[in-house]
C-alpha cells in the first residue's frame, strides 16, 4: 500500500491491537483511535487500573507496535496497517486545539468493561507518531471449487 492506501485504510477504521514490549516481555491490548492523515498520528485514550499490566508498560516508556487490520466478509481481501515507534503521554492542560479535535474524534473506551468505577480508574492521552508505518492488501483467489 502507498501512503494514500493506507491514510484511507487506517483513517477508516476505528480499533487495532497495541503490542508493547519491556525486558523481552510483550503485552497486547485492543485499542480505539483516533488519526490524523496530514501527519501520521495516532491519538489515543488509554485506561487502567492501578495494578493493570497495561499500566505497568505505559510506565516504562516502551517501544510499541500498532496493527490495524481487516477482511472482508467472503475473506477475498485482507488488509493490515503497521505503525512502529514509542507512546508519548500528553499532559491535558498542554493540549493543542488540534489535539483537542483529534480526541474529540477518537471513539471513546467503554468503561462498562472494567468491573471497578469511573473513579478508580485513569485515563491517559498518548499520541504515537510512527517511527514507520507500512500496509499491505492481499486479495486472495479461492478458485472454483
Amino acid at each position: 500500500m502507498g501512503q494514500t492506501e493506507i491514510n484511507e485504510f487506517v483513517g477508516g477504521r476505528e480499533t487495532g491491537v497495541l503490542s508493547m514490549a519491556r525486558d523481552n516481555e510483550p503485552h497486547s491490548i485492543p485499542i480505539s483511535y483516533g488519526y490524523e492523515a496530514s501527519t501520521g498520528t495516532f491519538y489515543m485514550r488509554l485506561v487502567s487500573t492501578a495494578e493493570s499490566e497495561k499500566r505497568k508498560f505505559l510506565g516504562s516508556s516502551p517501544d510499541v507496535r500498532l496493527v490495524i487490520y481487516d477482511g472482508t466478509d467472503d475473506q477475498s481481501v485482507y488488509q493490515s496497517v503497521v505503525a512502529n515507534g514509542t507512546l508519548t503521554e500528553l499532559d491535558p492542560a498542554e493540549l493543542s486545539v488540534e489535539d483537542i479535535e483529534q480526541y474529540g474524534e477518537a471513539k471513546r473506551p467503554l468503561f462498562e468493561i472494567w468491573g471497578t468505577g469511573r473513579e478508580e480508574l485513569d485515563i491517559n492521552l498518548y499520541q504515537l507518531e510512527p517511527d514507520s508505518i507500512e500496509g499491505r492488501r492481499t486479495e486472495i483467489d479461492h478458485g472454483e471449487a
